[in-house]
Formats: structure tokens, sequence, C-alpha cells
């Protein structure tokens, strides 16, 4: 059982943290930028310092025309097609970067790595896309085509592939892992025509919604989600961004139903993996409401509940058998226990 230092160590190693995940970092494509308001204001906490490890096989390869769609390449060595973690890293879709990917166990286990950068919402949101989030979330899908479409050339096995990432992150991997397979077999672009779903995925920290009224329901001080409709704070009318959310949620539904991982659940999905570095409170405010177990909680209910294995850990946490994401990817990837 891992404590919850070491939790919070997990999570960290794949996203930023959560103040850094509702506040946008400055973007490598350039953009106008929202205002500070249009995401909640927290104090500095210290962000995730990529550790040295291997260099990539392939730097930035892009699979699209921004310059932010881009992403690295590790090859595990093999004599026959590997399997392959995508990884998707967190900040708030609205920051970080790739290289935080971890790296070095997978090579070990014979698993190929692809770590994904993406458009972030401000960026969309300048550009007048709607939602915001419709960028990070379908360039994750155009990338993970895109390494399928490269299955041959790079060596893998298009049909184990896990995803993987820390808090926005982790939401966009359940976005995938959930989601109908996005797949046009009738596209005349070769890449369009492959599939986006996965065999698992292994996340930490996630979102498993983006509905403010589910939010507000498992954790009351919730804050989170607003800028990923381009919704901003008041401060005339003293209203923070995630009020503002809560009071537009209607009108966007739409746009939650089709972005949010828990309106996506199936008996045809993987199994998923979620770590979380506290025990959860269902009901209670928290701490850090970001990152809530609480999260975890209402989304294995809903996925046992359609017959798909899920398992949630946590400081405490009951029916433990992967310490890890790594633990969980190898072990469904490979079929060994690492």
């Amino acid at each position: 059982m891992l404590s919850p230092r070491a939790f919070a160590l997990l999570v960290l190693s794949t996203s930023l943290s959560a103040q850094a995940a509702e506040t946008p970092a400055a973007s490598t494509t350039p953009a106008p930028q929202p205002a500070a308001a249009t995401t909640p204001a927290s104090a500095a906490t210290p962000k995730a310092t990529p550790k040295p490890g291997p260099k990539p096989t392939l730097a930035n390869v892009p699979y699209g025309d921004s310059p932010k769609q881009v992403m690295d390449f590790y090859k595990a060595e093999s004599d026959k097609p590997t399997p392959l973690l995508f990884f998707i890293h967190g900040g708030g879709w609205s920051g970080g970067t790739k290289d935080t990917v971890p790296v070095a166990g997978y090579l070990r286990a014979g698993i190929s790595v692809v770590s994904v950068e993406y458009r972030f919402v401000q960026e969309a949101k300048a550009a007048g896309a709607e939602p915001p989030v419709s960028w990070p979330l379908h360039d994750a899908a155009r990338a993970l085509q895109f390494v399928r479409s490269k299955a041959a050339e790079w060596n893998l096995d298009k049909t184990k592939i896990a995803a993987s990432g820390g808090s926005a992150g982790a939401c966009s991997s359940l976005w995938l892992a959930f989601h109908k397979d996005m797949a046009d077999p009738k596209s005349e672009d070769p890449i369009a025509r492959e599939s986006t779903r996965l065999t698992c995925a292994a996340v930490s920290g996630a979102q498993t919604t983006l509905d403010p009224q589910q939010m507000k329901e498992w954790t009351p001080n919730s804050r989170y989600g607003g800028h990923a409709f381009g919704f901003v704070a008041d401060p005339a009318k003293k209203q923070t961004q995630f009020d503002a959310f809560l009071a537009g949620r209607e009108k966007v539904m739409p746009w939650i139903k089709e972005y949010s991982p828990y309106e996506h659940v199936s008996s045809d999905d993987p199994p998923i993996w979620m770590g979380y570095g506290t025990a959860p409170a269902m009901g209670q405010d928290e701490k850090d409401p970001t990152h809530t177990a609480n999260f975890g909680v209402k989304l294995q209910e809903k996925v046992r509940s359609v017959g798909v294995e899920c398992e949630l850990v946590y400081p405490g946490a009951p029916e433990v058998k992967h310490k890890s994401a790594e633990a969980f990817v190898i072990e469904k990837l490979t079929g060994k226990k690492p």
C-alpha cells in the first residue's frame, strides 16, 4: 500500500500541481492570452520537475500543423512489434510539458512510449474554438490515430495501447478510453481511418466528470472546469469562474455530454486504473477538490455497474492489486507482473 506521500509524488510525476492545473501557463504558440480572471486564482506550489532519463528516439514528431501538435517517441528494443504507452501530460489543458513522461520502467518491460504535446484551452479560446477543451481532447485523439498509422515504421503493436497521464492528462486519457471509436473508415485521410480505442488506461489525480453539478454534489468546494468551456469570473457580480460555470450549465450541456468522460461509460470499455493521493470524503469539502478521490469513487461505481474492470487506489484503499499505474499497464500490455 502506498503512503500519502508516495501517492503525492506519483501524481506530481504525471501532472502539474492542482494550482497549476487551474492557471494557464505560457504557450509556445503565439496567441492572445485570456485575462487572469478566466481561471481560478491559487497559491503557487512547486511544479513537477522532469527527472533525467532516456532521450527520445524521435523528438517533436509533428502529428498536425500547429507547432504544439508534436510528440516524442521512445522505442523499446524488440525483434517483434511492441505494446505502447500513450502519455498525455497534465496542467489543466493550460500548461505542462510532454517532458514529464515516465519512461524507463516501460522500456525495460518492452513497452515503447509516446508523450504528446497539444494545444491549450487559452489558445483555442483566442481562436474562437468552442468549447475550448475540444482542442486538447481532439488533439489527443488525432495523436493516437497518428501513432497507429506509424505502427509498421515504429515497430508497434497497434492492438496493445494504454493511455496514461495525470490531472487533465488523466481526464483526456479517460475520455479516449470511454469514447466510442472516432475512426472514420470512409475518410480520404489514412490517419483519420485509424482507431482511437485503447487496451487500458491508468491515470493519476483524474477529473472523471466535467459536469459542475456532479462535481459540487460529490465535493461541495469544487472549483475546476469552467475554463474548459470558456467561462470566466465576474468580479462585479462577486461570481467565481466555477459559479459562472454552474449557472451556465444548461447552456453547455451538449458540450459536457461530449467531453466529460463519465458520460461515455459503456460495457465495451477497457480496464481502468485510477490513483489518488488521499482517501475520498464524499460530500465533504476537500483540501484539493480538483484531484479528490471522490472523482474516482463515483466513476468506479458507474464503470463497475456495466461490468468493466476498474481499480481505484488511494492510501487505505481496499482491493488494491497494482500499486502504481506502471504496474497495471505492464501487466495489461504484456501479461507479466513487473
